[in-house]
């Protein structure tokens, strides 16, 4: 299985990030756990504390058929590469 719901989320390791991200049930989601597909694009970034609207990391992707695409506006070592999501524990 490569992501999970739990509650209104779906969870899915991001190897760019090395964590968790989840999207909500407002994302369309395919039904297939091994091979999802969510929309639209997942953004997530994590605010820097000491500078109000700047960011120490963002990760910017479209998780299609079981591979999820960074885009470049990623700030991760997999930025504009394309990977398949690997499996969820």
């Amino acid at each position: 299985m490569r992501c999970e719901k739990i509650g209104d989320r779906y969870f899915f390791w991001c190897p760019g990030c090395d964590e968790n991200h989840a999207p909500t049930a407002s994302w369309t989601f395919n039904g297939d756990y091994e091979k999802p597909t969510f929309s639209p694009s997942i953004l997530v970034r994590a605010p820097d504390p000491d500078n109000p609207g700047k960011y120490v990391r963002v990760c910017h992707s479209f998780v299609k058929d079981g591979q999820i695409q960074f885009l470049s506006d990623c700030t991760h070592k997999l930025a504009g590469q394309t990977v398949d999501l690997p499996e969820y524990e």
